[in-house]
């Protein structure tokens, strides 16, 4: 059975992608300066691990506001339309052709759609140090997982390890939030 995952990437810009439809450019442009808000606050906190952090998802967000308010004043959109930005349309066409790649690795015809398709998520998990009191430094670090109690299971899993981020892993989880896509929205 073939199973479809979502990349962090393509999870940031599908998310972009699908508030900007229907925007005008005003509305664009606001949210251009939410992103760039956004990604100046996420570079100001503590640095995490990984390519995957609050720093690089703001990041890529706001360059793809910013792309798009390009696009849209190059080509006068009075609204966002994905099927008229020629590189909305190639991302989707690169994504078809992994897809494609995947099905073709895995021996499925040609044509024929992954049997399941997961949609897998980032989520922000956040601890502290058990033996601290409340107001102790937390640690925030970001998982690609299918569901919070996968995101969960990898975040203890990291913060037991003795070599891991957590150093002793005396690492208690405060908080699970989903980050991308926004909550309650699908692709």
């Amino acid at each position: 059975m073939l199973v479809y995952e979502y990349l962090p990437h393509e999870l940031a810009r599908l998310d972009v992608l699908g508030k900007a439809t229907g925007l005008n450019l005003n509305q664009v442009m606001e949210r251009v300066r939410l992103a760039e808000r956004r990604e100046t606050l996420a570079s100001a906190g503590p640095d995490e691990p990984h390519g995957l952090s609050e720093a690089w998802i703001a990041s890529f967000q706001h360059n793809q506001w910013r792309r798009i308010a390009h696009v849209m004043a190059e080509q006068r959109m009075s609204v966002y339309k994905p099927t008229e930005d020629r590189r909305a349309v190639r991302y989707e066409e690169e994504r078809l052709q992994r897809l494609e790649k995947d099905c073709a690795d895995a021996g499925q015809p040609d044509g024929q759609a992954p049997i399941e398709m997961i949609r897998h998520y980032v989520y922000r998990v956040t601890a502290r140090p058990t033996a601290a009191p409340t107001g102790g430094r937390h640690l925030i670090r970001h998982y690609f997982a299918g569901s919070e109690a996968a995101a969960v299971e990898h975040a203890q899993r990291s913060f037991s390890r003795q070599s891991g981020p957590c150093g002793d892993g005396n690492y208690g989880i405060v908080s699970v939030e989903q980050v991308l896509p926004q909550p309650g929205e699908f692709l």
